[in-house]
């Protein structure tokens, strides 16, 4: 009846119950900072990489506004775009 009422399949109910969610970014975010204090050099996407290497499921998206926010970004970040020559 609940289902009917918020137009959800029980499929998707029964699935979003049994995922796990990470609901604590603080432990995310003292993780990431032991990588960048080990790995001086490592941007976003080898910290996304090492993560998933340590057990945490998470998505690069994430790890880049996380790094963002806590200003753990490397300078090389912004990729160089080079003129075009022919």
């Amino acid at each position: 009846m609940l289902l009917d009422i918020a137009e959800m399949s029980s499929s998707s109910y029964y699935d979003a119950c049994q995922r796990e969610y990470e609901v604590d970014d603080q432990k995310v975010i003292s993780e990431i900072k032991v990588i960048r204090n080990k790995f001086k050099d490592y941007g976003y996407r080898r910290v996304t990489i090492e993560l998933k290497r340590r057990g945490y499921n998470i998505n690069h998206k994430k790890v880049l506004r996380i790094m963002k926010n806590e200003g753990l970004l490397s300078d090389s970040y912004k990729r160089k775009i080079r003129k075009y020559n022919s």
